[in-house]
């Protein structure tokens, strides 16, 4: 008889309580034996025991959604930031070369300049604005250079149903004020935790080279459309609110200063891992309406 461990590859996931995470459980379960520690099990900025960890699950597969992303406090705390968003993945990157295991990690938009009005390749100038980009590039960078098995996913302006993030503090802000101002000068691609955890399924199914590649939604928002689509989508379900779409001002970047600079420009294309795919990436408008449907619907 042949045992269960015998067939189903051993799945590490770092980072199971976040967005991202959270949708890479769910999108993995049937795919091995998922084995997705929380922070009460493994403290995933403690370098030695995620080494020691490493080495007692002996994954065939290790999912790293683990991160720091406050990006405005990584400016005041540059080495906790830098630990786990540096050094961690490259410690990640040593173990796959030891042990064999491929590596799937997730990155962001903020490694790149922030400037221009053009979406961005893989191959284009990177030079993050912050600490939080600064230590993601180097962690992006410790596994490029290592020449393990690996994908590097570059994204953008993540949000789900769960956990906070842009589209859940507009509901929530939407149903306490009258009127809102949002940044409209710093332009992305709203992208689900959701699609993200399913591309990178497809992704490692098909057996994609290694390499970095860009994973977001279809076209193109700034934060202030974004949630005037939000508010849309609010008001077309009955959901009550205190202001009115008409009610949101666009405002620039400078109206609301911050410690870490944001980029302007997050765009980034998707052309490389659609081509890799063979397929055509959703836009960003179906994706929130996914999104909103299933906050709805609890």
């Amino acid at each position: 008889m042949v045992k269960e461990q015998d067939v189903l590859p051993r799945i590490l996931l770092l980072g199971s309580s976040g967005q991202v995470g959270f949708e890479l459980h769910r999108c993995f379960a049937l795919q091995g034996k998922v084995i997705a520690p929380k922070r009460s099990e493994l403290d995933v900025s403690d370098l030695a025991a995620v080494s020691n960890f490493v080495d007692e699950v002996q994954p065939s597969l290790v999912l790293n959604a683990a991160a720091w992303t406050a990006v405005d406090k990584a400016e005041e705390f540059s080495q906790d930031a830098k630990k786990l968003n540096a050094l961690m993945p490259k410690l990640l990157a040593k173990k796959a070369i030891e042990k064999g295991f491929f590596l799937i990690h997730f990155s962001t938009d903020y490694v790149y300049l922030g400037d221009g009005n053009k979406a961005r390749a893989e191959d284009s100038p990177t030079g993050p604005l912050s600490v939080y980009g600064r230590t993601k590039l180097e962690g992006d960078e410790a596994i490029s250079r290592s020449g393990c098995r690996h994908l590097i996913f570059r994204t953008s302006w993540v949000y789900s149903a769960r956990g906070n993030n842009f589209m859940k503090t507009m509901l929530r802000l939407g149903s306490e004020r009258d009127s809102l101002e949002i940044v409209s000068d710093q332009v992305g691609a709203p992208t689900p935790a959701r699609l993200i955890a399913e591309v990178a399924l497809e992704s490692w199914k098909k057996g994609l080279d290694s390499g970095v590649y860009h994973l977001s939604a279809k076209g193109e928002a700034s934060w202030y459309e974004f949630a005037k689509q939000v508010f849309r989508l609010a008001q077309s379900a009955g959901v009550k609110l205190k202001l009115d779409v008409s009610s949101v001002k666009p405002v620039d970047t400078s109206s609301y200063p911050t410690a870490a600079k944001r980029p302007l420009n997050s765009r980034l294309s998707v052309e490389k891992l659609e081509a890799a795919l063979g397929c055509v990436l959703p836009d960003w408008k179906s994706q929130l309406k996914l999104t909103f449907d299933e906050i709805i619907s609890k």
